[in-house]
């Protein structure tokens, strides 16, 4: 009898490329089913049981820790600046209470740091609405909006040459707290891992192998991303140095300091590997 194979989601952002180019390398991607989305269609894809494994945004897993178990030793998160998670102004920050503020309909994570951040930093509430992420529309009926990946790592070198202010949310978390920021985890549903540990323990060792080997090679892995993308190939190896992508005590106790002050206190649970 032929056993399914699991069914793993993958963010088609940039971010998430460097895990994904050495699943390619080592042909790993056979072993899995795969499913290429945004990324909050794959959080609701995996809370919903449509996924066995995937990525998930940190405020969803919080939210929805009950179902799930983190796989250790791999996320997307910062140390200081991450370049794709930006809140992008016309004023200063002070004067955006009671404004609005665009919210990117991407981000989940991102717009709960932004959120917090605004109040309990800056002292202001703004009023928030929903729309896509695309930063000319955005800001034609706001004063700031809240984007992530792509659009966000475009905006980080594009909108200060057009008058606005970039707040890198990843630095701003660092600068506040002093701990590395948790954006994305990646998760295994728990009636999937209590049933198939070693496909589990399988896909986990995958990832962490990918992401090993591309870190070891992330000129070549910019090179390759700059043939198809907008980025040329030096700021695409910037940014993948950037990004942090491990999940040690550091990135655990960034995660509970977030939990804690957004008031979705969890204490993480780990698939055994």
């Amino acid at each position: 009898m032929s056993i399914a194979r699991p069914r793993v989601g993958h963010i088609q952002f940039l971010n998430c490329l460097p895990i994904y180019w050495g699943l390619v390398r080592a042909g790993t991607l056979l072993d899995v089913e795969l499913t290429k989305d945004t990324p909050d269609r794959l959080n609701d894809l995996l809370v919903n049981g449509d996924l066995d494994i995937g990525p998930i945004s940190l405020v969803e897993y919080l939210r929805h820790a009950d179902e799930l178990l983190v796989l250790p030793d791999i996320a997307i998160g910062s140390d200081g600046p991450v370049l794709s998670v930006n809140l992008v102004a016309q004023r200063p920050l002070s004067e955006l209470d009671g404004r609005r503020v665009a919210l990117g309909s991407t981000s989940r994570t991102s717009v709960l740091l932004a959120r917090t951040w605004l109040e309990q930093v800056h002292g202001v509430r703004p009023e928030y609405f929903t729309c896509p992420p695309d930063l000319t529309t955005m800001l034609l009926e706001a004063d700031a909006a809240v984007l992530i990946g792509d659009a966000a790592l475009r905006a980080t070198y594009d909108a200060p040459r057009r008058g606005l202010e970039v707040h890198d949310l990843g630095q701003a978390w660092h600068d506040w707290t002093g701990l590395p920021m948790v954006f994305a985890l990646w998760a295994a549903r728990r009636d999937y891992a209590s049933a198939n540990p070693g496909l589990v323990k399988d896909v986990h060792a995958a990832f962490v192998r990918s992401r090993d080997d591309a870190l070891a090679h992330v000129d070549e892995v910019a090179a390759t991303a700059a043939r198809w993308e907008v980025f040329d190939a030096e700021t695409l190896a910037t940014y993948f140095r950037t990004l942090d992508f491990s999940l040690g005590e550091r990135q655990i106790a960034g995660l509970r300091e977030f939990a804690n002050r957004c008031g979705l206190p969890v204490e993480p649970e780990f698939v055994p590997v």
